[in-house]
């Protein structure tokens, strides 16, 4: 029980991240099908995604694992882990980094053997490539640039990835428009919206040299910077998706609930949870898509 608290541990704090929202991406992409032009005969039942569910989870899962140990591990990520997130495995002394990076080497194998047998090959190598770019050269600290595109990029190889394991096969973006369309969008969203996470952890960043955008452009212009895209796409995706108007009520009214927050509430406390926040706003514009595909029926 140790080791396995110790396995559940490196991904606690992306489950709200990564593992929920991108497993809900997955299913809600693969029931909405016909919306992005996809044969009906292609969508799988509510019956087969129920079943695949738990399989989905576990994809997102086993392929966040080896890159959140990767990214633990190290000597920068371990001190600012220790002010940060002391809970976390290393700086709790439950495992040395020698220890995390024999997992981690371990861990690998079998991510790709999984999506070998499942679904979700391409996305898994994918994520081991950036990755090894987002920790192994330093893609998450030099550029706050490069580290949103990443973050942007992984988010979308965990989303496709989702998504093919519901439908169980294999698929080509590039054959359906508006699905290609609506992936580079969330990629965008990701990428103008996701330093959202970085307001509450300065204090660490700071420590590890990180350049990430509140360290760049300082505290209050970035909280600026950032409650424009929140209001662009907020409006935005309802309006791609030709949304009913009750369907930009719930993105428009959290939108403006995290710009408030990013601007007025600056606590650490406060910043996390307006990141938790954003987790949530992201989930409902991934639901845009089936309120397409009811108002098809």
């Amino acid at each position: 029980m140790f080791h396995l608290k110790s396995i559940w541990l490196f991904t606690f704090s992306d489950l709200k991240t990564i593992v929920v929202p991108e497993t809900a991406f997955g299913i809600i992409t693969a029931i909405s099908a016909p919306a992005f032009g996809i044969p009906v005969s292609a969508a799988p039942s509510y019956s087969s995604v129920l079943r695949r569910t738990p399989i989905v989870i576990f994809w997102v899962w086993v392929n966040l694992l080896p890159m959140t140990i990767d990214n633990q591990r190290r000597p920068s990520s371990i001190l600012e882990d220790g002010l940060n997130k002391p809970w976390r495995p290393i700086p709790s002394n439950r495992l040395t980094p020698r220890q995390a990076k024999s997992l981690m080497l371990a861990l690998y194998p079998i991510a790709v053997l999984t999506s070998l047998v499942i679904g979700g090959f391409r996305p898994c190598l994918s994520l081991i490539f950036l990755g090894c770019w987002y920790n192994d050269f330093g893609g998450s600290d030099v550029s706050w640039i490069s580290r949103n595109f990443l973050n942007a990029c992984g988010f979308v190889c965990y989303a496709a990835g989702a998504t093919e394991v519901t439908l169980g096969s294999h698929f080509e973006i590039s054959q359906y428009g508006y699905l290609l369309q609506w992936f580079l969008i969330i990629w965008a969203v990701i990428f103008t919206t996701v330093q959202t996470q970085d307001m509450g952890d300065q204090a660490g960043d700071v420590l590890r040299g990180r350049k990430t955008l509140p360290l760049v452009f300082g505290d209050s212009r970035s909280r600026i910077i950032t409650c424009f895209p929140i209001a662009f796409w907020s409006y935005g995706c309802p309006w791609y998706w030709q949304s009913p108007v009750l369907a930009y009520l719930p993105c428009l009214t959290l939108g403006v609930i995290i710009m408030l927050r990013t601007s007025t509430r600056r606590s650490v406390e406060d910043d996390n949870a307006t990141w938790k926040l954003w987790n949530f706003w992201l989930v409902i514009l991934y639901n845009l898509p089936l309120m397409k595909y009811m108002s098809m029926e």
